[in-house]
């Protein structure tokens, strides 16, 4: 845990703490979590796009684990707003944890089209990269590894959910590869692999989303100051 600015910037495992402690003793779902992260994340993506998502071309890369189902969440709302939405899935189905899965599930159901080798990623406006969360350590692999590359050369405008994917949360390491972002969108709080020297080429503009984490929750892990007192997302 570091702080900086009157932000507190945390490891991957005191995220997992906080995660924990928000979902078993508050008692705030999942589902909840994940819907905030998205809709975050949407709304972030529809001001990249200034400020109109109608026929927007925008590609959701997603794995299979919270994470890609934040980015799931993101593509069915700017769906919803117009956009013209893909979702690149690094996984097959039967690998994706069972709340993911039913976002995917979802996307079905509203004809997003689904897609997994077959893409072209230059064509679109936006790329949104929520194929890996903060628990990654080692090399990100094999079809992950695939579109982490193509998205780098694409050339296009990419918003990194969470953290750029291919990154260690706690020391800022960039694994081989590793999404270089334009913007990121952090969660809860920011991680401390960002104060690195070596981040910032990796994590572009820097934002923070509430996503519902209880006061009480941030106060315990030592973040005192009021994060959004006027809007759910701060640029940081």
């Amino acid at each position: 845990m570091q702080e900086k600015a009157g932000i507190v910037y945390v490891t991957a495992e005191e995220m997992r703490r906080i995660d924990d402690v928000t979902i078993r003793e508050f008692q705030v779902d999942v589902l909840m979590l994940m819907e905030n992260a998205g809709r975050a994340t949407a709304t972030l993506a529809a001001r990249m796009l200034q400020g109109t998502t109608i026929g927007k071309r925008v590609a959701c890369l997603v794995g299979g684990g919270n994470n890609g189902g934040d980015g799931m969440v993101a593509a069915r709302h700017l769906a919803n707003w117009g956009a013209d939405v893909k979702v690149i899935v690094g996984t097959t189905k039967d690998k994706m944890k069972d709340i993911p899965l039913e976002q995917l599930h979802i996307l079905e159901k509203m004809g997003v089209p689904i897609l997994s080798t077959e893409y072209a990623l230059r064509d679109c406006e936006l790329l949104i990269d929520g194929l890996i969360g903060y628990g990654l350590e080692g090399n990100p692999r094999d079809r992950i590894a695939m579109i982490i590359k193509d998205a780098n050369a694409s050339g296009r405008p990419i918003l990194g959910l969470d953290l750029p994917s291919g990154m260690n949360a706690t020391t800022g390491e960039a694994y081989d590869p590793c999404i270089k972002a334009t913007t990121t969108l952090t969660l809860a709080l920011p991680k401390t692999g960002f104060l690195a020297p070596g981040a910032l080429p990796y994590v572009g503009d820097l934002y923070l989303a509430d996503i519902s984490i209880p006061r009480k929750v941030y106060q315990g892990f030592g973040q005192q100051n009021t994060l959004f007192p006027n809007d759910t997302l701060l640029k940081i």
